[in-house]
């Protein structure tokens, strides 16, 4: 006579048994299941959500800017763009936009007259032209921006670092600072500036303030060109030889978003490291999870026998402690994918960031838990129909 054969329904059933039975040791079990899960969904997913919030930054920057600025001769000292490079640089056809910074050098910057001269704070002094925000895609945090009339008076603009080490918050009228002696007003506070981070720690003053009351040479040692994006690659090669034809040697030619870019490809090392402590707490889970399935074989050998006599088929006890397993494994991973979606969104909110779960983490936490919960219980599966039932019926 042939042995009945459970429905799907009976065999979740059966298999739900020992977790309804004891809960505490199943829910203990599936938390090391969704320790492991939940590590490497949200290491994926915050990683997913930097991404994007990168490639929106990038998106909204641009990634066609190019900065040419000055290097180092070949006797080791520093190099020196010609005075008409930006405008030389301007008239390359697919430049859309280009302006310039030139440093002015030997001068510190003071709050005031009372604080000690060894604490500059070390911010630089540049002579900036009109149009360096649009270029740069800089925005002012207060205040405004220099233009023509208030280019030529002692007037600044500061960075965002510069503001923040002089403890200026809101420039006013009554603002002033020490810029080489002469007192310039603040008129502006640059918001940080991801594609030219120089600007946070710099002083800004107009180009005819610099040269008339600093005696600045008028050469640039930063230019900043937006560049078609279809002629970008032709237009970074000429861009050295352009801005200085005599040295082009001497010139460094940069695309900031390449350093942006390579900073959050650095973060992947990381996030590496991350997942690979995350699949150790998995493995630790798994194990934890063969544990608890090889001592509820040992407690249940009574019902295993009871259940052989009845006409139940070895099979059947694998089917039944494998689902166990397999149960057991789902709950913690459901369980984990849950708690890592939710460290993902209340990270990402933190930081404003999109949240980004990709499917493919979701989809994998799933499929790690069946392997988990699989692997973990085909060896207590086995073991238990392998007894047999007056063997398993004997144990007191």
């Amino acid at each position: 006579m042939n042995p009945a054969r459970l429905a799907p329904g009976d065999v979740l059933r059966v298999g739900a048994a020992g977790l309804r039975t004891r809960p505490v040791r199943a829910w203990l079990s599936a938390l090391g299941i969704a320790i492991g899960i939940a590590a490497m969904v949200a290491v994926v997913g915050i990683s997913s959500s930097s991404r994007e919030q990168l490639d929106r930054r990038l998106a909204e920057l641009g990634t066609n800017l190019l900065t040419v600025s000055t290097g180092r001769t070949a006797t080791g000292q520093d190099a020196a763009l010609p005075a008409e490079a930006e405008s030389m640089v301007g008239r390359i056809g697919p430049v859309t936009a280009v302006s310039a910074t030139g440093r002015v050098p030997g001068l510190r910057v003071y709050r005031s007259d009372r604080i000690p001269s060894v604490e500059t704070n070390a911010l630089s002094v540049l002579a900036a032209r009109v149009g360096l925000p649009a270029t740069v895609a800089a925005t002012i945090r207060h205040g405004t921006w220099l233009n023509g009339a208030t280019g030529r008076y002692p007037a600044a603009v500061l960075g965002a670092a510069a503001a923040d080490r002089l403890g200026i918050g809101r420039p006013s009228s009554a603002v002033e600072i020490l810029v080489g002696g002469v007192r310039f007003t603040v008129i502006g506070v640059l918001a940080p500036v991801a594609l030219a981070p120089e600007l946070d720690t710099a002083v800004l003053i107009g180009w005819d303030a610099a040269a008339t009351r600093f005696h600045f040479d008028g050469r640039p040692t930063t230019i900043y060109a937006r560049v078609d994006d279809r002629r970008l690659a032709a237009v970074h090669a000429v861009l050295a030889p352009t801005a200085n034809p005599r040295a082009p040697g001497d010139v460094t030619v940069s695309r900031p978003s390449d350093i942006i870019a390579a900073r959050a490809a650095a973060d992947a090392a990381l996030n590496g490291l991350l997942l690979g402590l995350g699949a150790v707490a998995l493995l630790v889970g798994g194990v934890g999870v063969a544990n608890t399935m090889v001592i509820s074989v040992l407690e249940r050998r009574a019902e295993v026998g009871l259940r052989r006599s009845l006409g139940a088929t070895r099979g059947q006890i694998r089917l039944q402690f494998l689902t166990e397993s397999l149960l057991l494994s789902a709950l913690g991973g459901v369980g984990g994918i849950a708690l890592g979606v939710a460290v993902t969104a209340g990270y990402a909110a933190y930081q404003a960031w999109p949240s980004v779960v990709p499917a493919w983490a979701t989809g994998g936490g799933l499929a790690a838990t069946v392997v988990i919960g699989g692997l973990a219980g085909l060896y207590p599966a086995l073991r238990a129909a392998r007894l047999s039932p007056t063997e398993a019926l004997a144990t007191p």
